[in-house]
């Protein structure tokens, strides 16, 4: 039983904890009032004892209170704004409880609530990625990282200023800087608000959509610093015509940055079964390959050059790219990319050769190398580098290359011969590398003697 008094004090306390708005104007004040009223109930109090289990209670109450007040809007449904019970998500992406949003549609709305763009297609999906984010907060209760509830309303508060309209530029690219930030400081929570949000596929979308070349590259940059946190699966909707032809225009015309975002976005089309059919539209897009080769043969730009090489690379990875990219230069963008690549302190010489052991399986490919200037010369270049063990991997790569254009092209033996080729085998057989690049060595040494005593004997 508590006296009147302490009555009073515990209404006046709880109100002022569990109201969001309050009586008292100034929040300075607001605050003092609430650190001063539990030494005010605790002097109403007639016993120690007392006044000890209700101070202890009377914190438990404040706690569950902060806790009611603090809900992330994530977890809150945007019909009911109630926490989400069973959230499920619609086509265009928003979350809803599924009693709200089946009210909405059965009431004959076909339209989503929050963005109030027409259903294609009126199923929802249970969100179980939410679901147990939300049974994890329950769970934990106060105990609930702070930094957490905290990181979802910022994250949340930074999409909306990204999708408003009348946010301006300015406010936006603020958005974008602070994203960029975020995203460099990895977590597995943040991992998945960032995919929860569906990031990935409004900065798409904001790309495809906005003119300032300023807020693209910030916001390709925001994209490739998110491709290895989130969902791969939005990219493909650069597979619809307009925005294919905007992507190209931007490989044409964008700034050396957005080129390089662009091809570091292309390479990660080849690391998801999610984006193989991406990885064949562009591997298939003449403009597109056209691009990223000018782009690797642009050495002085060293980074822009090395994007460019890892995106030959990646289309490469599709046997059915293959073609179209001989025909789209990269043969000789990856050779011109070769012959400078010693001025670069880091360079992807292995990348590069892996790229030309790629293509030189389709007759093409040979040709290419073999009516290149440099062909022969540059992948003899190749075959002995004494770095590290991923050198050791482009010599086996080289040697590989030279058994199989010198088995069918004389020019091509005459070529390697005269470039130094049989110095670099014995070399190369008396180093350290691997067995496997001993053995294509002494088989590429069998070839060239077996082919030159033929032609000899020929010739003869």
């Amino acid at each position: 039983m508590l006296f009147f008094p302490t009555k009073i004090a515990l209404f006046i306390l709880l109100s002022i904890t569990l109201s969001p708005l309050s009586f008292l104007s100034g929040r300075e004040e607001l605050q003092s009032l609430k650190k001063k009223l539990p030494t005010l109930l605790f002097s109403f109090l007639p016993f120690p004892c007392i006044q000890f289990g209700m101070y202890v209670n009377f914190l438990s109450s404040m706690n569950e209170a902060r806790i009611e007040i603090t809900i992330p809007h994530l977890f809150r449904c945007p019909i009911s704004l109630d926490l989400l019970e069973d959230p499920v998500t619609l086509c265009t992406g928003q979350t809803y409880d599924r009693s709200s949003i089946e009210k909405w549609l059965s009431a004959g709305n076909l339209t989503c609530p929050v963005t109030m763009q027409k259903l294609h297609d009126p199923s929802i999906v249970p969100n179980h990625t939410l679901r147990h984010l939300i049974d994890q907060w329950l769970q934990l209760g106060y105990q609930f990282h702070p930094g957490n509830s905290a990181t979802i309303d910022y994250l949340t508060s930074l999409k909306h200023a990204l999708e408003s309209r009348d946010s301006s530029l300015d406010h936006k690219l603020q958005a974008l800087h602070k994203i960029q930030v975020l995203s460099d400081e990895y977590c597995s929570f943040k991992r998945t608000c960032f995919n929860q949000l569906s990031y990935l596929t409004l900065l798409l979308q904001l790309v495809f959509e906005t003119r300032s070349m300023e807020f693209t590259e910030l916001a390709l940059s925001c994209i490739v610093k998110l491709l290895p946190l989130v969902n791969l699966d939005p990219l493909n909707m650069i597979k619809d015509e307009s925005k294919l032809s905007t992507f190209v225009s931007l490989l044409e015309k964008g700034t050396t940055k957005t080129k390089t975002s662009l091809c570091h976005l292309i390479d990660s089309t080849a690391t998801s079964t999610q984006t193989q059919e991406l990885c064949h539209v562009l591997g298939n897009s003449r403009k597109v390959i056209e691009e990223i080769v000018r782009l690797a043969r642009e050495i002085q730009e060293e980074e822009s050059s090395k994007a460019g090489i890892k995106a030959m690379s990646a289309l490469c990875s599709l046997q059915s790219n293959r073609e179209s990219l001989v025909r789209g230069g990269a043969i000789d963008g990856v050779i011109a990319y070769m012959l400078e690549s010693d001025k670069l302190q880091k360079n992807l010489a292995p990348m590069a050769m892996g790229i030309i052991e790629k293509l030189v399986v389709l007759e093409s490919g040979k040709v290419g190398v073999v009516n290149h200037p440099s062909g022969i010369q540059t992948v003899v270049k190749m075959v002995f580098r004494v770095c590290n063990n991923q050198e050791y991997c482009c010599s086996e790569v080289a040697v590989g290359v030279l058994l199989v254009i010198c088995r069918d092209y004389g020019v091509a033996r005459e070529e390697a011969i005269g470039a130094g080729i049989l110095t670099q085998l014995l070399f190369l057989l008396q180093s350290q590398c691997g067995n496997k690049t001993k053995t294509k060595a002494r088989m590429l040494l069998k070839l060239l003697r077996s082919k030159w005593n033929q032609e000899s004997n020929n010739k003869l």
